[in-house]
């Protein structure tokens, strides 16, 4: 593994996922040089409830690319149906191509269970791919990797079957208004289709710049909410005096598939605790 750069490759099922669970650290990994990678598994044609189908699925990787370009990273929208994907072997190959092409050292996605079926498929697809990236006759157009990856989960808060349990939270309160800005990139999400999905449309504001402030007030409370919730883990990796008085933090779970987080590369792959 190369200690000079990272390759960290983060796989969401939709444009904004990636960003809302592991935009902070994203940040972070550039500021030290690292190479980050977003990928969204479908392409988020239907995630609207005026639009949807080609025009929506064209907005949206363009809110992904202004996004991206708030700290400077790569990312990419498969074309795959919103709402329908499925785990397949060709969406398998797809995944395991796309892992090789990008040679990550590590990889972040969904846990397996979660409310959304592109969600959890989109877990599957990774996991499904995880020994496969190391085997020649598998898609062998496009070469093997010698070492599997080390892959990790993203946080939520489902509790069954089994709740989800961190091994790395990382502070990100240097970066959360870049993670804002990144979030409020994703105008068709956060001002239209999620508030008219949960019933509150009518209190967005009308301004631009109300609305950032109207959503940063919402995305500040969520992610000093995980910073409470794990504030045990964040004395320990940072030490008491900083751990204590971190306000926001992104959380990331072991995965049993791929290579091994161990206590020797756990401060190589996630390099913000010297």
């Amino acid at each position: 593994m190369d200690t000079k750069q990272i390759r960290v490759l983060i796989f969401g099922a939709h444009p904004d996922d990636c960003d809302i669970k592991a935009g902070g650290i994203a940040a972070l990994y550039v500021q030290k040089g690292h190479h980050v990678k977003f990928v969204s598994v479908t392409n988020g044609d239907a995630g609207h409830h005026e639009m949807g189908g080609g025009p929506l699925a064209q907005r949206r990787n363009a809110e992904a690319q202004a996004a991206s370009e708030i700290i400077g990273i790569e990312y990419e929208l498969l074309d795959n149906h919103d709402g329908e994907l499925m785990p397949t072997l060709e969406n398998r190959y797809q995944i395991i191509r796309t892992i090789r092409e990008f040679r990550p050292d590590l990889i972040m996605t969904h846990r397996p269970n979660d409310y959304h079926p592109d969600h959890r498929y989109t877990s599957m697809l990774v996991q499904d791919a995880a020994y496969m990236v190391t085997v020649p006759n598998i898609c062998a157009l496009t070469p093997h990797l010698e070492k599997n990856p080390v892959i990790v989960y993203l946080s939520d808060g489902f509790m069954k079957p089994i709740p989800f349990s961190p091994d790395v939270v990382v502070g990100i309160d240097t970066v959360v208004e870049q993670k804002i800005d990144m979030l409020h990139c994703h105008e068709s999400q956060f001002y239209e289709w999620l508030p008219y999905n949960s019933g509150n449309l009518n209190v967005v504001p009308d301004s631009v710049e109300d609305r950032r402030e109207w959503l940063a007030e919402r995305l500040r409370n969520r992610f000093s909410s995980v910073a409470e919730k794990h504030r045990d883990l964040l004395v320990e990796f940072y030490g008491k005096k900083v751990g204590a008085n971190i306000q926001y933090a992104e959380a990331f779970e072991s995965c049993e598939y791929g290579s091994s987080l161990t206590t020797e590369n756990l401060p190589i792959l996630f390099p913000f605790f010297e």
